[in-house]
């Protein structure tokens, strides 16, 4: 009963509560519109008007980007001494996107199995080679975090004090708002305990554990083991060029986005990542972030609906970018071969 009660708790932390933030966001992101029949008739005109041949271009930007991840794979794999098929890391790549909708972070976990399942690569082995890319796009997102603040710097606080006027949760005796930062901390701190628990009191965790690790860092390790530094580079270079680009766009599909500055779209292209980190594929958070900065941009041209052609505008992007995510998801795990066998294999969790 006890095992069941933990399992119940650790799913429901990972997967139930990140899903339901999510979904009460989209109800504020909805109601705050359904306040003004105008503001949210202005919504539907924006997406109703938009001109899709931009959102397209993004989108074939998006299958670029992943197509250059599952080849840059390969570079820090090769130095393991693992061969790999191109297409089977794509799909694997692909599958982990696909299971991060569902699972927030276990898509990491996932593609690993999946590679396991199609080309025999080593769980941990695998798995540590994209700790270490996830390392290195933390590095670029911060470069362009920094970029952004220092040549959109009045823009970049002034958008931060809103984003934290809008998620502040209840202050001064209000009761509205949603206490965000409580439930984030509430569930860093649960699963801490969790694993220190089981790291302290249950041996057989503990040496699965410190075993597994060392296989990660091996993998980690391969990062700064790079036959190919310089092609390495120019695939990254590649991946986050098409990120931006697919992001900024759709802007260019609304006539009253399309004059924002670059530096505009790269303060929404931050605040929309960030987004994604919180909730399931950043379901409800990512529109509303995007919205609230595009809104901040336009607001003195557009006075009346800048927050609605902002939310049409965040929606635009999340729903589009997303839909693409499950086709090319769907379609990698019908066509991801299975010449492995499952048995060895882990079972796929968050933050494994």
């Amino acid at each position: 009963m006890n095992l069941m009660n933990k399992k119940f708790l650790l799913a429901f932390v990972k997967t139930v509560m990140p899903l339901l933030l999510g979904i009460y966001l989209i109800w504020v992101f909805f109601s705050d519109m359904a306040k003004d029949p105008k503001k949210l008739e202005a919504f539907y005109t924006a997406i109703y008007n938009a001109n899709y041949l931009w959102i397209i271009l993004a989108l074939i930007l998006g299958v670029i980007a992943y197509l250059a991840r599952a080849f840059r794979w390969k570079y820090v794999l090769e130095p393991l001494g693992h061969k790999t098929n191109f297409w089977n890391r794509y799909h694997a790549v692909m599958i982990g996107y696909l299971v991060n909708l569902t699972i927030p972070r276990a898509g990491e976990a996932s593609r690993s199995a999946m590679l396991y399942r199609s080309d025999g690569i080593p769980f941990s082995s695998s798995f540590g080679t994209i700790i270490g890319e996830r390392a290195v796009d933390l590095v670029v997102l911060i470069l362009i975090a920094v970029l952004t603040a220092v040549f959109g710097f009045d823009d970049f606080f002034k958008i931060k004090s809103l984003i934290e006027i809008e998620f502040s949760g209840p202050t001064n005796g209000s009761e509205s708002g949603f206490p965000w930062r409580i439930v984030i901390y509430g569930i860093v701190l649960l699963m801490g305990i969790i694993f220190s628990y089981l790291f302290v009191f249950k041996n057989k965790f503990r040496q699965k554990f410190i075993r597994f690790a060392k296989e990660v860092f091996g993998g980690l390790l391969s990062i700064f083991k790079l036959k190919q530094p310089i092609a390495y580079l120019f695939q990254t270079a590649l991946i986050w060029g098409c990120y931006v680009a697919m992001f900024a766009l759709p802007f260019q599909a609304l006539e009253q986005t399309s004059s924002i500055p670059f530096s505009g779209i790269l303060l929404g292209f931050i605040a929309g990542s960030l987004g994604i980190l919180f909730t399931n594929g950043g379901i409800g958070i990512y529109p509303l972030l995007v919205g609230l900065v595009v809104a901040s941009l336009i607001g003195e041209e557009h006075p009346t609906d800048a927050r609605a052609i902002g939310n049409a505008l965040g929606m635009l992007i999340w729903i589009t970018q997303t839909l693409l995510m499950i086709v090319l998801g769907l379609i990698s795990l019908a066509l991801l071969p299975k010449n492995f066998s499952k048995e060895n294999e882990p079972t796929i969790q968050s933050g494994e």
